[in-house]
């Protein structure tokens, strides 16, 4: 479980192919302090810690994995979001957040707003009921509030801190991000739809 906090931002070093997986290297500050089966957020999606070196760690991506979010996309000298899982006793300053993903969207709009950004992304049928305004939404595993949502799209304020410390500050249109719903709205639209409420 995380909340949605980065920690750092990690950068892909070297992309690997075994079978129908791709190993990755990634380089960040705390890949040191890391440990082999540790369950770590890379862009919103949990993947395992396999190797550890110096300031580098693997992880490794299946199938299953890399047709439901964006690694498959990524490129060496890319910049990921890394956020360890939460300790129990820590502050909450996110929401939960599984690493899960749930879709890949699209950057539909990006527009700067003397200090703060606006990006609006868009949001596919079948999620539809998933999200309300001011609501919490996961991108590239950051806890986010959504400020706008309608049929066809949903957009996000990111404040100058958020932009520097995360890949938001890379994002353009057209880019692909991995999308966490909350995962409330998930439940309550599945009870929703087994008439259990």
């Amino acid at each position: 479980m995380f909340t949605g906090i980065i920690e750092c931002l990690g950068s892909v070093i070297a992309i690997e192919s075994s079978g129908s997986n791709k190993i990755f290297t990634i380089q960040s500050a705390i890949s040191a302090e890391l440990k082999v089966d540790q369950s770590v957020s890379h862009d919103g999606v949990c993947l395992t810690v396999v190797e550890i070196k110096k300031d580098t760690h693997k992880v490794i991506a299946v199938d299953e994995t890399l047709n439901r979010t964006n690694l498959s996309e990524w490129k060496a000298g890319q910049k990921i979001n890394i956020e360890r899982a939460m300790i129990a006793n820590a502050r909450f300053d996110g929401h939960f957040v599984q690493g899960h993903v749930d879709a890949i969207s699209t950057v539909e709009k990006v527009k700067e707003k003397k200090g703060s950004w606006i990006f609006q992304f868009k949001l596919a049928d079948s999620h539809q009921g998933l999200l309300v305004e001011k609501g919490s939404i996961t991108i590239n595993g950051v806890s986010l509030t959504v400020t706008a949502e309608n049929k066809k799209t949903f957009a996000v304020a990111i404040i100058p801190y958020t932009f520097e410390h995360t890949n938001f500050s890379q994002l353009k249109k057209g880019g692909k991000v991995n999308i966490e719903f909350d995962v409330i709205g998930k439940y309550v639209k599945q009870m929703m739809r087994m008439k259990v409420i």
